[in-house]
């Protein structure tokens, strides 16, 4: 028997849909990331996790691009987004309008990713750094708290847009009722 299901069977939104649906509280901030996929990725991630918007920070490509699109798969058409040349900035006006700031990051004080469900607040911005150099020192130091996915094995890094799609699941399922 053929289990899987058809796409017309998903009942998935049409991008209008979508764009009017209340989104999470949730923004994502990219600081520098390089790689055209990534930043694709990234889209697609966050229009399957009902994601506020994207803020593009500094080097980060910005949409329309080739690269970008054939990963992100028209999710620059559905999930807001805006660049911001001083993301430090942008960090802390987010902060002033309430957002608890979040850098995803390895560090010596953290908040390990399975205990976010003890984070107090109702709106998050996730900041997710540079594929080498991950999140600037000045983000981390401003930032509420610092989110590390705890890791098994014999390396101890992810591709950031992996990272991306655990912790914005993690933080999605706080808003599902």
């Amino acid at each position: 028997m053929n289990r899987k299901l058809k796409l017309w069977e998903l009942e998935r939104l049409s991008p209008g849909d979508f764009q009017e649906q209340k989104k999470f509280p949730v923004i994502v901030l990219l600081n520098d990331i390089r790689s055209l996929n990534n930043v694709g990725s990234f889209f697609r991630t966050a229009d399957a996790f009902n994601i506020e918007r994207i803020i593009l920070g500094g080097i980060t490509p910005c949409p329309p691009h080739r690269e970008i699109q054939k990963t992100a798969l028209g999710a620059t058409e559905t999930v807001q987004w805006e660049h911001a040349e001083d993301l430090l900035e942008t960090a802390g006006n987010l902060k002033k309008e309430g957002y608890v700031l979040c850098s995803i990051e390895q560090a010596e004080e953290v908040v390990l990713l399975q205990d976010i469900h003890n984070l107090p607040g109702e709106k998050y911005a996730l900041v997710f750094g540079n594929e080498v150099d991950g999140v600037d020192q000045n983000i981390i130091d401003l930032s509420d708290h610092v989110i590390e996915i705890p890791q098994f094995g014999t390396k101890h890094s992810l591709n950031v847009s992996v990272c991306a799609g655990i912790v914005m699941w993690e933080f999605a399922k706080r808003f599902i009722h």
